[in-house]
């Protein structure tokens, strides 16, 4: 026995308390100290004399005052002199020491550990030698035991930021849960990386520095060995990263921060179990989550269709803490086109902008109709202006994520109270419907579309084409028979506002060449471009074309 507790020598006396000693020990003094190395263990109780046991240098001693039977013989100041003439690594016991004691242990540099409460001496003495003698085998129970406390946290439904707690206190190093999108949702921060925090978070934020095996996360469930050590740019800091998987996919991802050379086996362990167990959290959370979210969206889809009194929407709303008496402005947003992610996708993407742009706002799916829809709170003074902000910043989220896909969005006018919440959404679906029309990625607004409004109100097609054929067949024909661009002349002229110089710009062509398309304009259709009936006429012609071309 003795020539295998020297080929373990190397085990200190924070290995010990990671590894070996019940969870929830505290070091009560020399925090500094606790990588001296343990030899071996001894017990001694409240009624034994010291001097009776032989203590070899580098024992680490157990104290069982709570399991004694007799009057104790010696104090627990006495006891750390003993430990320290003895040259032991640690001093364990089982109730909080004496400030004098503590005071003793700190002069003579003697670390001292306190075990949680109801745990017996001759078991912490067991699990000691069997680190001493087993390391693997006690890694494996050590896991399980962590495994354990930990699914228990989630069991008692103490929250995430309780299991942080924990896995920060079985560590010592800092510990950060992020969702999906590597957004922070909890974490625990060491008092040594304060200073240096800023810029770690910062890394830990960026999906490109996730490690390559984890940016998947649909594929993070084929990983055999999910914890990953990676360098950070902090010269001297590394972490452990494991993905957070529930239903065989990455829902976040779990950090321990800590120096390079300091993370151990029980990080890796905690990390490992760490993460399975914020699975569970997650999943708890994101049930709960789609619970309220059906509820509301059933709730605001009563609203739209009119079945919710405004006392009704106003109480409900207090509810999920939304004020529904504000000015709110519909904005509803359709994939078209081929090859169209989910409508689920298209909600995550909402979601997450109005987060980042921390509008007040609900979003909810509209299956039935293919849509997704928000109703902004906005402030009366611009609502205009903060919807078509937000509907702007969807629009281009999305073309950020999905270069090949297109998404329709309409805007509603501003609904000053909680009964004009549906003619806002009708008006919203009407500007959408158009924006399909145009296949354009451009939200639009509905009091910006008077005039298409207009057109599309006339249900005869064929008086309509007509009226195209008449205004503009000849520039049609011309151009079809000599390949010219008369008709891409007029509409670029008339999205500048009749601006000869930007309209030239816009083509990219000389202002005399554009002089002379002008001109021959003017000649094939035999009209004058500077009559403002001509103009209208030219105008509503080519808007009609686009309309009926695209139906």
């Amino acid at each position: 026995m003795g020539e295998m507790i020297e080929d373990n020598h190397r085990v200190t006396v924070e290995e010990v308390r990671k590894l070996a000693l019940p969870l929830g020990t505290r070091v009560m003094a020399g925090d500094g100290l606790l990588n001296r190395t343990v030899s071996w263990t001894t017990v001694i109780y409240p009624e034994e004399s010291p001097s009776t046991k032989s203590l070899q240098r580098g024992e680490m001693i157990l104290y069982a005052q709570h399991e004694g039977t007799g009057g104790a013989v010696t104090t627990d100041v006495d006891l750390v002199r003993l430990a320290f003439d003895s040259e032991a690594s640690a001093l364990v016991v089982s109730e909080t020491p004496s400030p004098a004691a503590v005071a003793e242990a700190n002069a003579y540099g003697m670390p001292v550990l306190l075990l949680p409460a109801g745990n017996r001496i001759r078991l912490v003495e067991k699990a000691i030698v069997s680190l001493l003698v087993d390391r693997k085998g006690q890694i494996e129970r050590r896991g399980t035991q962590i495994y354990r406390q930990l699914t228990q946290i989630s069991s008692r439904n103490e929250g995430m930021a309780e299991l942080v707690g924990a896995m920060a206190r079985l560590t010592n190093k800092a510990v950060v849960i992020q969702d999906k999108r590597l957004q922070v949702l909890f974490s625990s921060v060491q008092p040594q990386l304060v200073a240096m925090w800023e810029e770690i978070e910062g890394f830990l934020r960026k999906f490109d520095n996730l490690p390559v095996d984890l940016q998947d996360r649909h594929r993070v469930v084929e990983i055999e060995n999910p914890v990953i050590m990676q360098a950070l740019p902090t010269p001297g800091l590394a972490r452990l990263v494991a993905p957070i998987i529930t239903k065989d996919i990455g829902r976040g991802y779990l950090t321990i921060v800590g120096r390079d050379n300091d993370l151990d086996d029980i990080d890796l362990l905690v990390a490992e179990h760490g993460a399975a167990a914020c699975a569970i959290e997650m999943a708890k959370a994101k049930a709960i989550s789609d619970t309220e979210k059906r509820l509301r969206g059933t709730f605001l889809d009563r609203l739209l269709n009119g079945d919710v009194s405004a006392q009704e929407a106003i109480r409900q709303g207090e509810r999920f803490e939304h004020d529904m008496s504000a000015t709110h402005m519909a904005i509803v947003q359709t994939w078209h086109g081929d090859k169209s992610p989910s409508l689920r996708r298209l909600e995550t993407i909402v979601n997450t902008v109005v987060s980042t742009q921390r509008a007040q706002a609900l979003v909810w799916q509209r299956e039935r109709e293919d849509e997704v829809v928000v109703f902004q709170a906005a402030d009366p003074k611009d609502p205009v202006g903060m919807a078509m902000k937000l509907a702007k910043a969807i629009s281009t989220e999305i073309q950020r994520q999905f270069p090949q896909a297109h998404v329709a969005i309409g805007v509603g006018q501003a609904a000053r109270d909680v009964t004009q919440w549906r003619t806002s959404y009708r008006d919203a679906v009407q500007a959408l419907d158009l924006a399909v029309r145009l296949q354009t990625d451009t939200p639009l607004y509905i009091g910006d579309l008077g005039v298409y409004q207009l057109i599309l109100s006339l249900n005869d097609r064929e008086k309509l084409s007509n009226f195209c054929e008449r205004t503009l067949g000849p520039l049609l024909e011309y151009d079809m028979r000599q390949h010219a661009d008369l008709i891409k002349t007029l509409e670029a002229f008339f999205a500048c506002h009749g601006n000869l110089s930007q309209t030239a710009e816009l083509l990219i062509v000389h202002r005399n060449t554009l002089l002379y398309r002008m001109n021959r304009i003017n000649e094939i259709a035999q009209i004058d471009l500077n009559r403002p009936e001509t103009r209208l006429a030219l105008h509503l012609a080519l808007t009609i074309r686009r309309l009926l071309s695209l139906n």
